[in-house]
């Protein structure tokens, strides 16, 4: 049309890549301006780490991939409360998705009741137990362990165990503490070696390759 721009496909892809090259938060600015190419690419960059959280909070896929969504639309609308002076945006979507995950999973009733054991700073080995988990446990045992801890466990296990998160990255995710992150995760990491320790006593169907790829 005359006296219009029309953006060709090769402009586009031009874009595109130029959007490649920027980081997130400029990503961001760019979206706000209505930048549809940005978030397409904000889309790429940050949705499987958003879809794999989800999943291995909930262990559904339906739930992971209606909160994959959802906190794409969140971000398109309410993206101006994005603080990049508290974080990073991969941070602040993770902890976007974080709530989403929980108001579902406690409409539908899925969360593992709170332990009543209380967070102590008492000391429990750095090692992880599911480094381990490579020759001795199948990827759905791992699954199960994981998914049947209490939630506040739960959280700081798939971040920082399975998607190797800084404790510094899980409390921004979590908004606590490091030291709040530190003593879940030493918990968590005891809970797990009581629940897996009696399926160590018998041999395992199946070898993971990776506890870290179970989504």
């Amino acid at each position: 049309m005359r006296g219009e721009y029309v953006m060709s496909p090769r402009s586009t892809v031009y874009r595109m890549k130029l959007n490649e090259e920027l980081d997130d938060s400029e990503l961001l600015r760019s979206m706000l301006t209505g930048d549809e190419q940005a978030l397409v690419v904000l889309y790429r960059r940050r949705q499987a780490a958003i879809y794999r959280f989800a999943y291995q909070m909930s262990g559904s896929v339906s739930l992971a991939e209606d909160v994959t969504q959802e906190v794409f639309l969140f971000l398109m609308r309410d993206g101006r409360l994005f603080d990049p002076s508290r974080g990073a945006l991969s941070s602040f979507l993770l902890g976007v998705a974080r709530n989403y995950v929980l108001r579902r999973l406690r409409g539908d009733h899925l969360l593992s009741p709170l332990s009543e054991d209380p967070e102590s700073e008492e000391h429990v080995n750095d090692a992880s137990p599911l480094d381990d988990l490579t020759r001795t446990e199948s990827i759905e045992l791992v699954r199960k362990a994981v998914l049947s801890l209490p939630e506040r466990y739960r959280e700081v296990v798939v971040l920082c165990e399975l998607q190797e998160m800084s404790y510094a990255e899980a409390a921004e995710v979590l908004d606590c503490a490091i030291g709040t992150v530190r003593s879940r995760l030493h918990r968590a990491r005891a809970l797990l070696l009581n629940k897996l320790q009696p399926a160590r006593a018998e041999p395992a169907e199946a070898a993971v390759k990776s506890e870290r790829c179970f989504a």
